[in-house]
C-alpha cells in the first residue's frame, strides 16, 4: 500500500512456451525462473497482494513452494497463443473483486524479465502515485539507434525508419527508448479496459540498460545463468 492506495501485483505465467519448454519453471542456479520475480515482488514495500495467473499445475505448485499460493488456475481460453495479456489482467481484477479484494493499482510483472529488482518496483509505484498518472511502463535507452535502422523493401532497396539525415554525428543523436517489458502499472478504473494496450502506457519509468534481459530463447537463459553465477546484479540481494 502506498498512502491509502492498495496495490495488486499480477505475475502472468502460462504453461505453454515455444522458445524454451517449461520456461517459467526452468531452473537457474537451482531456482525456477519465476521465483526470481516472486522474491523481488515480495520485497516490495508497497505491494499488498501477489497473484500468479497460470493455467499450469506444475507452475502453481512451484509458486506455492516459494510463498505465493495459487488457489485456482487461469481459464484455458486465456492461456492460448492468441490470448491478450490485458484480458488476463481484467479477469484477475474482477475475480478478486468478487472475493472482496479491491485494489487501486495493478502492476504486471513478467517472469521473463528476471533482472528487474524490488527497488525498481517501488520506484515505479512511487512515480506513478506522485504524478497521479493513469498508467506507467518501464523503458530503457535503445542500443541500436533508429536513425541507423532501415526497412528492407521488396525490391531489395532500403528505406529509412526515421525521416532524418544519417550523417548526424553520433553524439548529436536524439535519445530514444524501448519498452522493456519489466514493469507495467495501471490505475484500476474505467481507463483500464479491454482496449488498453499496456505497451502504450503513458508515464515512463527509466531503467538502466544493464537490468534489461528478456528470456525468450535458450541463449537468453544461458546469459541469465551466467549473471546469477557471477553475482551480476544480484549481489547483496536475497537471491543467492
Amino acid at each position: 500500500m502506498i498512502e491509502d492506495k492498495r496495490i495488486l501485483a499480477i505475475v502472468p505465467a502460462r504453461g505453454g512456451s515455444k522458445g524454451i519448454k517449461n520456461k517459467n519453471i526452468t531452473a537457474v542456479k537451482n531456482k525456477p525462473l519465476i521465483a526470481y520475480t516472486l522474491e523481488e515482488a515480495k520485497l516490495s514495500k508497497y505491494i499488498d497482494s501477489i497473484y500468479v495467473s497460470t493455467d499450469n499445475e506444475a507452475i502453481a505448485k512451484i509458486c506455492s513452494e516459494h510463498g505465493v499460493k495459487v488457489n485456482e488456475l487461469r481459464p484455458k481460453e486465456l492461456a492460448t497463443d492468441e490470448a491478450k495479456t490485458i484480458d488476463t489482467v481484467l479477469y484477475t481484477i474482477e475475480l478478486l473483486k468478487e472475493k472482496g479484494q479491491v485494489f487501486d493499482y495493478v502492476i504486471l510483472l513478467q517472469p521473463t524479465q528476471p533482472l528487474r529488482r524490488f527497488f525498481h518496483i517501488d520506484e515505479a509505484i512511487e512515480l506513478i502515485y506522485s504524478r497521479n498518472e493513469e498508467s506507467l511502463v518501464s523503458v530503457n535507452k535503445v542500443e541500436d539507434h533508429p536513425i541507423l535502422i532501415r526497412k528492407l523493401n521488396k525490391d531489395g532497396t532500403l528505406s529509412n525508419l526515421l525521416d532524418f539525415n544519417s550523417t548526424v554525428r553520433r553524439q548529436d543523436f536524439e535519445n530514444f527508448y524501448v519498452v522493456n517489458g519489466a514493469i507495467y502499472i495501471n490505475k484500476i478504473n474505467n481507463s483500464l479496459n479491454k482496449f488498453t494496450s499496456l505497451n502504450d502506457n503513458k508515464l515512463a519509468y527509466l531503467m538502466d540498460r544493464k537490468y534489461h534481459l528478456d528470456i525468450d530463447e535458450p541463449a537468453d537463459l544461458k546469459k541469465f545463468e551466467s549473471f546469477v553465477l557471477n553475482d551480476y546484479i544480484f549481489k547483496g540481494s536475497v537471491i543467492n
